[in-house]
């Protein structure tokens, strides 16, 4: 007797075992990753946010839309600082410290939600190396405490914390609460920054400067003592 020919519904099987496998999904993300980077590159966010920005829109409209553009901005690998200082030239402090940390909060949970999905599977077992396993350990078992440090201590860029966190046990919750609370200095400080542009002599402006300075110096403190302590065990 002759084998029974595989059934549509076994290639099928087979086929959406192929396409939704760790290392397809991760390939996807990869592809998603490099498209949306590409497209800022050719649109120039920045140069809308700044200089571009639509006369029609204004008042709770326009925070929100500006808000929508953050979040996808930073997912895309755009720079923080270039958006926050965008933020308040565009609303002035308090109103575009506002926007950018929703946006901020926004673009954090996408590349989260999206390094979940798409690259966890994928990337836990390669994390292998010594270094890897420490911050793997660190954000799994202290979520909350090191992301918080991370926000307040800026350093390692903003989307790549967030994929790289997406790949631990990290817990939603926490994640995202300490994004929002750790990101509130260093966004103000920006935002202010962009709202006094136009007198750079202001004691206000440059008070956000030297804030952004310290806060700069205090994070390459950190990962200095950090980095001798992995060294270390």
């Amino acid at each position: 007797m002759f084998p029974p020919a595989a059934t549509p519904d076994g290639l099928a099987a087979r086929c959406t075992r192929v396409l939704f496998s760790p290392w397809a999904r991760l390939g996807l993300l990869l592809a998603l990753l490099a498209c949306a980077a590409t497209a800022m590159l050719l649109w120039q966010p920045q140069h809308l946010l700044t200089g571009g920005w639509p006369d029609r829109l204004s008042g709770p409209t326009a925070l929100l839309v500006f808000a929508l553009l953050y979040g996808g901005c930073t997912t895309a690998f755009v720079p923080r600082p270039v958006l926050n200082l965008a933020a308040g030239a565009l609303f002035g402090g308090q109103a575009g410290l506002a926007a950018a940390l929703a946006g901020t909060v926004l673009g954090a949970g996408l590349a989260f939600g999206l390094g979940r999905l798409l690259g966890q599977d994928a990337l836990r077992p390669l994390l292998r190396a010594r270094w890897l396993t420490a911050a793997d350990r660190q954000l799994s078992e202290h979520g909350f405490r090191s992301m918080l440090a991370l926000r307040l201590f800026p350093g390692l860029p903003f989307c790549a914390t967030n994929y790289c966190a997406s790949v631990s046990r990290m817990r939603w919750f926490p994640f995202l609460l300490a994004t929002a609370l750790g990101s509130i200095p260093n966004t103000a400080a920006y935002a202010v920054a962009g709202a006094r542009a136009a007198t750079p002599t202001s004691p206000v402006f440059l008070l956000a400067l030297g804030f952004i300075a310290v806060s700069s110096l205090a994070a390459l403190a950190v990962a200095w003592r950090k980095r001798k302590a992995l060294r270390g065990h």
